[in-house]
């Protein structure tokens, strides 16, 4: 499935669970001999929710959360359970996804955290001004979304060399846990573009996350009111804060196939 272009294989482990070791994760997720994918989601039981995702990158790392993948999960859900909402557990918490209207996912991301500690940082910073630069990018904001964030106001998105800057700061001393790094600039017509640079995965054409990220971190600044659509590389996110600064993301999702995995690709050999 994709939300937006962020591509994803999810595989249903509720009944057996494959246990993917990383060489297998980087197998399944090499584009030219496996299948390809930005994360791998593993469906697994619980008794806390309706289902439990984890959630792994295509380098074989695990990740915490990922927007656009719950928003994929939560509509096989809701068409599995026949209902209209859903709750996901994740190892960052518990999410609800429901309906839009139009057809598109809305999933609740939470609340987001700001202390340093939290992001996490190496050192003690305002984290709505970190002291952090690489090439032209300077002064970010820092958001924890169950995942790291870290993310830079600039002129003009389009015009950072982020394949450069991006695997630089990614790694920066100053980001224990690493970080997706995200550049963003204001439009006139008060929307968000926004491009990504994720952990553990590169470029994406979308990060859900990233963008609840940088809807707080907009607010934070006194650049947005709490509301706006943000532009991905893949298409729009419609983002917005609760009263009680929760962070709602709604978009499409979409499916591309289904099918069976070679067993080489499930024991890491290609």
């Amino acid at each position: 499935m994709h939300g937006l272009g962020n591509d994803f294989v999810i595989i249903d482990g509720r009944e057996q669970n494959p246990r993917l070791t990383p060489a297998a994760l980087r197998a399944i997720g090499d584009r030219h001999r496996g299948v390809g994918y930005d994360q791998l989601v593993v469906l697994e039981p619980t008794d806390r929710a309706d289902v439990f995702m984890r959630i792994h990158n295509s380098d074989g790392t695990e990740a915490e959360a990922c927007g656009n993948a719950t928003r994929c999960v939560a509509h096989l859900m809701m068409a599995e359970l026949d209902q209209d909402a859903v709750v996901i557990e994740t190892v960052a918490g518990l999410l609800k996804g429901s309906r839009m209207d139009n057809g598109n996912v809305m999933i609740n991301m939470g609340t987001p955290k700001t202390g340093w500690q939290d992001i996490p940082l190496a050192r003690e910073e305002d984290t709505l001004h970190i002291r952090m630069e690489a090439g032209p990018l300077s002064d970010p904001v820092g958001v924890n979304m169950g995942n790291p964030h870290i993310v830079f106001f600039v002129e003009d998105a389009d015009a950072i060399d982020l394949e450069t800057w991006g695997p630089v700061l990614e790694h920066d001393a100053l980001l224990p846990a690493k970080a997706n790094i995200s550049v963003a600039s204001l439009m006139k017509d008060g929307h968000i573009r926004l491009r990504v640079w994720e952990r553990g995965v590169g470029i994406t054409l979308a990060c859900g996350s990233a963008a609840c990220a940088t809807i707080v971190a907009a607010t934070r600044r006194g650049l947005a009111d709490g509301a706006a659509i943000l532009h991905l590389n893949g298409g729009p996110l419609d983002m917005a804060l609760t009263p009680d600064g929760e962070v709602l993301m709604g978009g499409a999702v979409a499916y591309s196939f289904t099918g069976i995995l070679d067993t080489s690709l499930l024991e890491g050999t290609m």
